[in-house]
């Protein structure tokens, strides 16, 4: 099954072409994280952790296009670059700016994967099952960026509210292009 211009996409389509774009991008982050923090920071372990299991999310998804013929988006360079000077400008603030990154993005991919279960219900066991383990991932990772800094970070409320409306951009945008 291949994707040709003016082909109507399968409802799960733009879900499994998203979700593959915006693990891809947390990957990113955290390699821009990562190589403004160094593997001394204490956080560098926590956040090695969260990578891995950001990339077993996008292994998943980048199989999903594979089988089932998903046109990947066409931003996939633009997160590369994006995703990493994302992880490096918030990293270079400061730990507590790179914990509010990934509290932000992680906040909105909570509600993005709740909104995907919903409207799933049974159609995909397959899709839901996976969403469903990756969610509660994104939600630990969440959960450990607030409990170590992240509402400490300078501009807390400004930068949080930038990176969650980024996130939300970038979620349209996968999903159509």
């Amino acid at each position: 099954m291949s994707w040709k211009p003016g082909d109507r996409p399968h409802p799960t389509e733009s879900m499994i072409r998203v979700d593959q774009a915006g693990e891809y991008g947390a990957t990113r982050i955290y390699a821009g994280q990562l190589a403004i923090l160094g593997d001394r920071h204490p956080s560098a372990r926590a956040i090695h952790h969260m990578a891995a299991q950001e990339e077993r999310h996008r292994a998943f998804f980048d199989k999903l296009i594979v089988e089932r013929g998903v046109r990947p988006t066409l931003f996939q360079p633009f997160w590369n670059v994006a995703g990493f000077a994302l992880g490096a400008v918030t990293a270079a603030i400061g730990p507590d700016a790179a914990m509010a990154c990934t509290a932000a993005v992680e906040t909105e991919i909570d509600k993005h994967y709740a909104e995907q279960l919903a409207a799933l219900g049974d159609s995909d066991p397959e899709l839901s099952e996976a969403i469903a383990d990756f969610q509660a991932e994104e939600l630990e990772h969440r959960d450990h960026a607030l409990a170590n800094g992240a509402e400490n970070a300078i501009g807390y409320p400004v930068l949080s509210a930038a990176i969650r409306l980024g996130c939300k951009v970038a979620i349209a945008a996968a999903k159509r292009i």
